[in-house]
């Protein structure tokens, strides 16, 4: 009877234990399926990625910019082959083994070598890393020669930017450089090491189309980041050519007869189209200097130069603009109607307000002067006078109107607005009211004031045609823009605008004109056009520096448009520190005009005056 109780007892025991060793392993059974369920069906979709990260790998793959091509189809931007050899790190100690054979062929220093297995170990193993760019092709077939000795060395094919015409197109073509600063949804390729973008000129202003669209490799690779297979491959798209408007060989030759000066900047614009056909500034610079020759010190040089050739003063130099702006505020008043064509101010050769003396630059004064004498002989004092009667945000709103204080969608970047002062601006911007004797240098272009060569054309384009010509530095579709009556007329009286530019022919070809020295020896062709002398200093209020230092000289200027009785092109010049605009500026504009017309002529463009 003991017996079968003890057995009954031990049997009690085993029941129990094994149902706690049931209980157990059906719960270690089911935490393994849950958490089963969790990898494969919760967590299933982001873990196959994190997987395919690891066993996949997809390189970008760099388009090909598009070319630059000027009017006549020459080319200005090309694209250069660039070997490039990559590493795909792997394991560490075999990466250093292979980047020491590699050495040899491609010149790495120790300290490179240390340098990319620091790089190496920021990112994932199977993530190739840039050794070297610009290999010459016998290296490479080299490289391919010891592929077997090399694992993870990988090579491929980029492109460099080639500028043929180099100084002459420097500014308007402009140039490229890497990315500084990629931003989140930016392209993926931008990221790598060499991708390259736009900096300056048309490179930045067009970005968007000669980038094209970057391709991709996708390829398999084992444990160690060796390649296994390619996946798939998608070819990168090539960015579009761009046809620009300007002439390759008469932007040279603009180039060659400013080089004469320290700095300078002149625009000449088709007024039917608003296609600029020149933009030269000076002193330029070679933009393979920055791309192909790139080299840090002369880059550096180039930043310090007190000349600044990297900066395209066409487009960036703030000038104030001095008597060019006359014509703005004679365009104000007649529309205000504060004053007629006919009547006539008084210049003395002084002009007192509010306790001051504004001067004219003739100091004995010119009488008894119209609009049209005013503008010839570019009396101050006669716009003094005007700027009074106008205030301000009346002179402001004609400039506005005329294309100043503001830049244009033509294709071109670093472009710079100016600035056209108003009583609203100054109180927003220096928290100041703003003084009556202010509006009296701004009637002349001075005070606050700023343009920039390209404005001046469009001002100039404007007042020749009365319509809102746009500039554009693209040809569209390949061939030129439509007639220049796709333009919406500007809201101004056409007898204001005839009355200014009759003005305009005076001062160039009347006797008593300060234009003088811009008039042609072409044919019977007029050129209608206005000096400017732009003080560095309030000469209207203080003497003249009694040196002669550069930095101090007033700065020459000149726009113009031609021929006047049937216009066909606007010219802006502005010479920095050059001292007065009908010595310095006027002989420059001449003889830009007479390569112009000598242009128009080799391409059969009419340019005859009508109505003679």
């Amino acid at each position: 009877m003991e017996t079968r109780d003890g057995d009954d007892l031990d049997g009690r025991r085993l029941t129990r234990r094994a149902l706690i060793a049931g209980g157990l392993q059906a719960m270690a059974f089911g935490v393994i399926g849950v958490r089963l369920f969790q990898l494969q069906v919760v967590e299933g979709q982001r873990l196959r990625v994190l997987a395919d990260g690891n066993r996949v790998n997809v390189r970008p793959l760099l388009p090909r910019r598009g070319r630059i091509l000027d009017r006549s189809g020459r080319v200005l931007a090309s694209n250069v082959e660039r070997f490039r050899v990559w590493i795909r790190p792997g394991d560490r100690s075999r990466m250093r083994s292979s980047l020491q054979r590699l050495a040899p062929l491609i010149g790495l220093s120790d300290s490179d070598i240390n340098g990319l297995v620091e790089k190496a170990r920021a990112q994932p193993r199977n993530r190739a890393l840039l050794v070297r760019s610009g290999v010459d092709f016998q290296t490479i077939a080299q490289i391919g020669l010891r592929a077997p000795e090399l694992p993870g060395v990988e090579t491929d094919v980029a492109f460099d930017r080639a500028y043929a015409y180099g100084v002459a197109t420097g500014h308007v073509v402009g140039h490229i450089g890497g990315v500084d600063r990629p931003a989140m949804d930016d392209e993926a390729f931008l990221r790598l090491p060499d991708a390259r973008v736009g900096k300056t000129g048309v490179e930045l202003g067009l970005e968007r189309d000669l980038r094209g669209e970057a391709g991709q490799t996708r390829i398999e690779v084992d444990a160690r980041g060796d390649l296994v297979r390619v996946i798939a491959e998608s070819e990168p798209v090539s960015g579009r050519d761009v046809i620009l408007t300007i002439d390759a060989g008469l932007q040279q030759r603009v180039l060659d007869r400013l080089s004469s000066e320290v700095r300078a900047a002149a625009v000449v614009l088709d007024v039917e189209t608003g296609e600029v056909a020149v933009m030269a500034s000076v002193p330029s610079y070679d933009p393979n200097a920055l791309t192909l020759h790139f080299d840090e010190a002369d880059f550096a040089r180039m930043e310090r130069d007190p000349h600044k050739p990297l900066v395209n003063r066409a487009i960036a130099g703030l000038y104030p603009p001095g008597s060019t702006f006359k014509m703005v505020t004679a365009l104000a008043a007649l529309e205000a109607g504060v004053i007629t064509t006919n009547e006539r101010v008084a210049c003395s050769g002084a002009f007192a307000f509010a306790g001051e003396t504004f001067k004219c630059w003739n100091r004995g004064g010119h009488g008894s002067v119209d609009l049209a004498d005013a503008i010839r002989k570019s009396c101050d004092v006669y716009f003094y006078e005007l700027a009074e009667r106008l205030g301000v945000d009346r002179i402001a709103a004609m400039a506005k109107t005329l294309g100043l204080g503001q830049t244009y969608a033509c294709g071109l970047g670093g472009q710079k607005d100016g600035l056209i002062p108003t009583t609203g601006w100054k109180l927003a911007v220096k928290g100041e009211r703003w003084l009556r004797g202010e509006t009296i240098l701004a009637g002349i272009g001075q005070g606050f004031v700023l343009t920039t060569p390209l404005q001046l054309a469009v001002m100039t384009a404007r007042l020749a045609t009365g319509r809102a010509v746009v500039p554009t530095l693209v040809r569209m579709d390949g061939g030129p823009r439509g007639p220049g009556s796709l333009f919406p007329p500007l809201p101004i009286a056409a007898a204001g605008l005839d009355a200014v530019r009759r003005a305009m022919i005076g001062a160039v070809h009347a006797p008593d004109g300060t234009g003088g020295n811009a008039a042609l020896d072409v044919g019977d062709v007029l050129i209608a056009g206005k000096t400017g002398t732009s003080q560095v200093w309030s000469s209207a209020r203080q003497p003249a520096p009694r040196d002669d230092r550069y930095e101090l000289r007033d700065h020459a200027l000149f726009v113009s448009f031609f021929p006047a009785a049937s216009p066909r092109y606007a010219v802006s010049l502005v010479v920095e520190h050059g001292g007065s605009g009908g010595q310095t500026a006027a002989p420059l504009v001449r003889d830009i005009a007479r390569l112009v017309l000598a242009e128009a002529a080799l391409a059969a463009v009419p340019v005859v005056e009508s109505g003679r």
